[in-house]
């Protein structure tokens, strides 16, 4: 005769579970199904007076009742004596164990969002108007939920076109991009009348920077900022992000010297290498010249040129290329950089824009007589950025790493992307000339200089901690 082993205690579960709507007692590792309800009170009699409290009732979804024995259970999980389940534990879990709170339904965790303030209107307080654009106008507010400052975009709304396309694309774009070096995008609030974005807040602007400082910046200053824009940048490139509208106003820093990238209403999320887009994009003074004379196919190396301009303005102190007209910018950067030939940008002369302008042959001059505060490295980078041919220009990545930059220290490389570089002590603001505190000791000599700076360009105004 074939020996079967006795069923395991999940086993006898699992034929319990098949007399669906019966009643059943299980006991001294027996199944009685069909038990009377009259014999079931008195064992449940029995284990509540301590007579047999060997004896456990649970109650389970398919059946009236169940009764467990420890004895039965330890004998079927084979435990040790040692560690064998005490008299009366069975018991004391099934009072004492609180039931399991029913996890949240989407809709309950959209409601319990919404009663503790997010995405509504009334939770932000508007203070100051800080400008106004095309389609929005931003605000500087504070929430009632953190009491912390915030910038409020609120955005007009057509009925008959609902949100514009930039915003929609700018909401898109923000919530998936979570860097140190990126504004970050709160909340959204949606009413009839307007959608309204909820961003940190930052003190100012690069371009107000520049000016409170007197357009003279120091070059520490402008290493730390330019290396900041790069790593936002490079975030951005490697998820195939294009900005595609980067100037000191689009730059934003907060009184700790962060910089961020903000406005990303023009930003696209590129998926193909050579995907065509609309050429009328980034501000002129910033514009490469490929997209100057039309070109609709580019990559991340659109942002790389007004990196270089940027870098320029804040070495030299003003505008590298500020061009009235799509005639005159060109003018300016042939000027500057000479008149491109098929040597130095194959391809050129079949341009048709480029034919009809008929430019002089202006010759290249020397950067370096342009801007005398960079050093040799800082103007091997600049030239780096100002490539005609737009695959030629350095990438993000690849500037960070150049030996500009090296006075930095090398763990400006390793941090995460969400942590400052501030938080190196390597990495410190420096008073900008023209910036006069008080509170820093000053030889005889530096005060003359700084007098003399601030007689010229009036006092800078900016107040970042530890410069």
């Amino acid at each position: 005769m074939r020996f079967q082993p006795p069923l395991s205690l999940s086993e006898r579960l699992v034929e319990c579970e098949k007399l669906k709507g019966e009643r059943c007692c299980v006991y001294d590792g027996n199944t009685r199904p069909r038990e009377g309800w009259a014999v079931m009170r008195e064992r449940e009699r029995e284990m509540h007076d301590g007579k047999n409290p060997d004896i456990i009732f649970t109650r389970l979804s398919n059946l009236n009742m169940l009764c467990l024995c420890t004895q039965d259970l330890n004998k079927r999980l084979s435990l040790p004596a040692d560690i064998r389940i005490p008299d009366g534990y069975l018991e004391k879990l099934q009072l004492s164990s609180p039931p399991f709170d029913q996890p949240l339904s989407r809709r309950s965790r959209r409601a319990s969002l919404s009663e503790i303030g997010f995405g509504k209107l009334e939770t932000y307080i508007k203070l100051d108007k800080l400008g106004e654009g095309t389609y929005a106008t931003v605000f500087k507010g504070r929430s009632k939920l953190t009491d912390n400052l915030v910038a409020l975009k609120e955005i007009r709304l057509e009925h008959e076109e609902g949100a514009p396309c930039t915003a929609i694309r700018e909401v898109s774009l923000l919530k998936d991009l979570k860097h140190a070096n990126i504004v970050t995008l709160h909340d959204i609030v949606h009413t009839d009348k307007s959608l309204t974005l909820v961003f940190e807040y930052l003190d100012k602007d690069l371009k107000q920077y520049m000016d409170d400082c007197g357009n003279i910046l120091s070059m520490q200053n402008v290493k730390i900022f330019l290396f900041q824009i790069l790593r936002g940048l490079a975030y951005c490139h490697r998820r195939k992000v294009l900005h595609r509208d980067l100037k000191p106003q689009n730059l934003l820093i907060n009184d700790r010297g962060e910089l961020k990238l903000a406005d990303f209403g023009l930003a696209r999320a590129k998926s193909v290498p050579t995907k065509t887009y609309s050429n009328e994009v980034v501000t002129l003074w910033y514009r490469p010249p490929d997209v100057l004379l039309g070109s609709s196919e580019y990559s991340t190396q659109i942002d790389m040129w007004g990196v270089g301009c940027i870098f320029y303005e804040m070495a030299a102190g003003r505008p590298l290329f500020p061009g009235s007209t799509v005639e005159d910018e060109l003018h300016l950067i042939f000027r500057l950089l000479g008149t491109p030939t098929e040597e130095s940008w194959p391809g050129i002369s079949s341009i048709e824009e480029f034919k009809t302008h008929k430019f002089p042959k202006y010759k290249t001059q020397p950067l370096i007589n342009h801007a005398p505060r960079l050093d040799t490295d800082g103007i091997d980078l600049l030239m780096s950025f100002l490539k005609y041919e737009s695959k030629k220009r350095i990438s993000a990545d690849e500037a960070m790493r150049q030996p500009y930059f090296r006075s930095l220290g090398p763990r400006v490389h390793t941090l995460p992307e969400n942590i400052s570089i501030f938080t190196l002590k390597e990495v410190q603001l420096q008073r900008d000339p023209g910036y006069r505190n008080s509170s820093y000791p000053e030889s005889g000599e530096e005060q003359s200089r700084v007098a003399s700076l601030s007689r010229s360009f009036g006092s800078c105004t900016n107040k970042l901690q530890g410069v």
